[in-house]
C-alpha cells in the first residue's frame, strides 16, 4: 500500500471525526442554549405540578334551618397518566392490580373501564393532559382505598384522595326542589372554562343544586407542589387556598311539604291517581310553602353516579318520577282556567256584572254553512246537563257554567264575545305560554293556542267552536301546575303576578347574610281592582255554596276553583281509552286562597286522571290548608292539646 493512498485515508478519517464532533458540538449547543428553556421546563414539569384543590360545596338548608343536603367524606380514586411506567407490560400491570382492586373492567365496550377513561381524557380534541389527574372511581369502598394507599410504592401514578359527597336527607320528599350533581360534560366544561371546572368534577345538573351552581360550588384552590420520579408529592411549594361555596335556604318549611306530600299522596290513592302535584304560595310575595310532584324517587341514587339498571327504571316508568310535573307537567287546564276569560270580559266591557246568559245544560252552534239547518249544528254542552238557569259571572265562577262561559269568550248570535286574539291576551298577562322562572329545571312554557299557532300546526282555520273549548280551558290549552297556581295568586293579592321563588336567602360558610330573599314582581295585570273583585266573589261562592261545597273548613275563610279537564290516552292497541259511559277520561284540579280578606296562602292540587275536581281534588285541599293553620278535624287534638 503506497504512502499517498495511507494518507488519503488518514484524512477521510480525521475529517469524519471533525465532522462527528461539530455534528456533537452542535447538539450540545443546541440543546444547552437553544433549547434550554423547552428542558428545563419539561424537567419542571416532571418534577414541579400545580394539582388542584376542591372548594368546599356549601350546603342547603329548609327555611327553619333544617340541614337537607351536607357534604360526607368519600375516597376517590384517580390515575395521573404521565406518571405510570413507560414500560408498556407494567403499565398494564398497575392498571390491573388497580382495575381488580376497585373491581372494575381494565378495558369495556362501554367505555367504562379504566384504561378507557385514561385514554379518554389524553386522547382525541378534549384531551386534558398527561399529568392531569383521570378520576377513574369514587365512592370507592374503604378497604380498596387503603390496599391501594398501601401499595402505593408498587402502583406509580395511582392516588386515593378524600373528597366530599353529597349526601341527601329526607331525599325523596326534596328530589324535584333540591336535584343532584354529576360528572361534568363536555357542553358545561366548555361554557365554564373560566371558572376552573376540569375533567371528572362534579356539577350540578337538577333542581337547585344546578340552578344554584355558582352560589354553591365556590372557587377552586391550588397547590404548587414538587413530586418525586413516580409523581408522589414530597414537598408543597405554595397554597391558594380555595374559597368555600355559599349555603343556600329555601322558602319550604320541611314539616309543611311532608304533610302536603301526605295529603296529595292519600288524595291519589283515594282517586286512583299515579300522578299528582300540589303547590302552596304565599301570594303577597311568590314564596314556594310547599310544592310536591309524586312519584318522586331517591336522588341519593345520583350522587355517586347511578347504575345502568337504576337509572333505566326510573327512565322507562310510564309514570315519570324524574319530571318534577309541578313546573314542567302541561296538561289542559279545564275550569280552573275560567278565571281568565272572566278577568278578560270583564275587563274589556264585554260584560259586567249585571250581564246574564242563559243555561239551559246545552247549546247548538249553527254551522255557518247551513245556518238555519238545526241539525247541522254543534251541540256544546255545560258539566250540569240540566242547565244553571239565567246567570251572572259571580254565579258562573262559582257553579263554574260552561255555557257562559262559551258566550262570553266565543259569542253567541247577535252577541260579540271576548275572542281568541283577546284571551290570548289575557292569557299571556297571566302568565300562561311562558315559564314563570322559578329557580327550578325543567320548566316546560305550557301552549296558549291561536288562529296563526293552529294554522301553522294543523293547516287548519280556527273555529268558533276552538274558541269555546279554549274557554273552559279545554281543546289546545295547556299550562303547568305552577302557572296555573300562579294567576290564582295574581286573583288572590289583586292583580299583582309574582315570580315565584324557591330560595330564602344565601349565607356564607360562617353564616353571614349574602343575600336575602325579595320579591319580584313580574308584571301587574291591566284588569281593574274592581273586576278582580268580582272573580274573587266567584271564587269564594264556589266553597261557600259552589263546585267546592265539600270543602269543610268553617275555621277559616277560603275561596276557590274547582276543574275537571278531559284529556286524551291510547290504550296498547292505539284506541282512544273512554269509560264505561263514553266519556274521556279526566284531571281533577283545585285552586284556592285563604284567608278571603286577606290571603296568606294559595294552593293548587292536582291529580292525574283523578276523576272530577270537586270529589277528588278539593278533599286535598282542605287537609293542606288544616295543615297550613293547624286546623285539626272535628273531634281530633291540635298540635297545642
Amino acid at each position: 500500500m503506497s504512502g499517498s493512498y495511507t494518507r488519503f485515508r488518514m484524512i477521510i478519517f480525521r475529517a469524519i471525526v471533525v465532522i462527528c464532533m461539530m455534528v456533537v458540538v452542535l447538539r450540545l449547543w443546541s440543546m444547552q442554549v437553544v433549547s434550554s428553556e423547552d428542558y428545563a421546563a419539561a424537567a419542571d414539569q416532571n418534577r414541579y405540578r400545580l394539582v388542584s384543590v376542591d372548594a368546599p360545596r356549601g350546603v342547603i338548608y329548609d327555611r327553619q334551618g333544617r340541614l337537607l343536603v351536607h357534604n360526607v367524606p368519600s375516597f376517590t380514586v384517580s390515575v395521573v397518566p404521565g406518571d405510570l411506567p413507560e414500560d408498556e407490560l407494567e403499565r398494564e400491570a398497575v392498571l390491573r392490580r388497580v382495575a381488580d382492586l376497585l373491581e372494575m373492567p381494565l378495558r369495556s365496550e362501554d367505555g367504562s373501564g379504566i384504561d378507557d377513561l385514561i385514554i379518554e381524557h389524553t386522547t382525541g380534541a378534549y384531551a386534558t393532559g398527561k399529568y392531569v389527574p383521570v378520576t377513574v372511581a369514587r365512592k370507592v369502598d374503604r378497604q380498596a382505598a387503603f390496599t391501594i394507599q398501601e401499595e402505593s410504592l408498587m402502583l406509580p401514578g395511582v392516588t386515593v384522595q378524600v373528597e366530599p359527597e353529597r349526601e341527601y336527607l329526607d331525599s325523596e320528599l326534596f328530589a324535584h326542589i333540591v336535584g343532584y350533581m354529576g360528572r361534568i360534560g363536555q357542553a358545561d366544561l366548555d361554557a365554564r372554562a373560566d371558572r376552573g371546572y376540569e375533567a371528572g368534577d362534579s356539577i350540578g345538573v337538577a333542581g337547585v343544586e344546578r340552578t344554584q351552581e355558582d352560589i354553591l360550588a365556590g372557587t377552586k384552590g391550588q397547590k404548587h407542589v414538587e413530586v418525586n420520579s413516580d409523581g408522589r408529592e414530597v414537598r408543597v411549594i405554595a397554597t391558594e387556598e380555595p374559597v368555600a361555596g355559599n349555603s343556600v335556604y329555601l322558602t319550604i318549611d320541611t314539616e309543611f311539604q311532608r304533610e302536603v306530600e301526605a295529603a296529595l299522596a292519600k288524595g291519589m290513592a283515594a282517586a286512583g291517581s299515579d300522578t299528582g302535584v300540589a303547590i302552596a304560595m304565599d301570594p303577597r310575595t311568590g314564596e314556594i310553602l310547599a310544592m310536591v310532584s309524586l312519584p318522586t324517587f331517591d336522588n341519593n341514587l345520583f350522587a355517586s353516579g347511578i347504575s345502568y339498571e337504576d337509572l333505566a327504571a326510573l327512565s322507562n316508568d310510564p309514570r315519570h318520577p324524574l319530571i318534577n310535573h309541578a313546573v314542567g307537567g302541561q296538561y289542559p287546564p279545564g275550569s280552573v282556567f275560567k278565571i281568565i276569560p272572566a278577568s278578560g270580559a270583564l275587563q274589556e266591557g264585554v260584560i259586567t256584572e249585571s250581564t246574564r246568559f242563559e243555561c239551559r245544560g246545552t247549546m247548538l252552534l249553527p254551522n255557518k254553512f247551513f245556518p238555519n239547518d238545526l241539525s247541522q249544528a254543534q251541540p256544546f254542552y255545560c258539566w250540569a246537563r240540566y242547565g244553571h238557569g239565567s246567570i251572572n259571572i259571580v254565579t258562573a265562577i262559582s257553579q263554574s257554567c260552561d255555557i257562559f262561559f262559551y258566550k262570553a269568550t266565543g259569542g253567541f248570535e247577535e252577541f260579540v264575545g271576548l275572542g281568541i286574539d283577546r284571551l290570548g291576551k289575557y292569557a299571556a298577562m297571566f302568565g300562561i305560554g311562558e315559564p314563570t322562572g322559578v329557580e327550578l329545571t325543567g320548566e316546560a312554557a305550557g301552549l296558549l293556542p291561536s288562529e296563526q299557532w293552529k294554522r301553522l300546526t294543523y293547516s287548519e282555520s280556527w273555529f268558533t267552536g276552538d274558541t269555546y273549548n279554549a274557554a273552559i280551558g279545554q281543546g289546545y290549552v295547556l299550562v303547568t301546575p305552577l302557572q296555573m297556581l300562579n294567576a290564582t295568586a295574581a286573583i288572590a293579592n289583586g292583580g299583582t303576578l309574582y315570580r315565584p321563588q324557591v330560595v330564602h336567602q344565601v349565607v356564607d360558610i360562617e353564616g353571614n347574610l349574602i343575600e336575602a330573599f325579595e320579591p319580584e314582581v313580574i308584571r301587574e295585570l291591566e284588569v281593574s281592582p274592581e273586576n278582580i273583585e268580582l272573580v274573587r266573589r266567584g271564587m269564594h261562592g264556589a266553597v261557600t255554596n259552589g263546585t267546592a261545597y265539600r270543602l269543610h273548613l268553617p275555621e277559616v275563610d277560603v275561596a276557590g276553583k274547582t276543574g275537571t279537564a278531559e284529556y286524551t290516552e291510547l290504550d296498547d292497541d292505539g284506541n282512544i281509552i273512554m269509560d264505561e259511559w263514553g266519556y274521556l277520561p279526566t284531571h281533577a284540579y283545585f285552586t284556592a286562597f285563604a284567608p278571603y280578606d286577606d290571603p296568606e296562602i294559595v294552593l293548587i292540587v292536582f291529580l292525574h286522571g283523578g276523576g272530577e275536581g270537586s270529589q277528588t281534588a278539593v278533599p286535598v285541599g282542605e287537609e293542606i290548608l288544616r295543615a297550613y293553620f293547624d286546623v285539626p278535624v272535628a273531634g281530633q287534638m291540635g298540635a297545642g292539646g
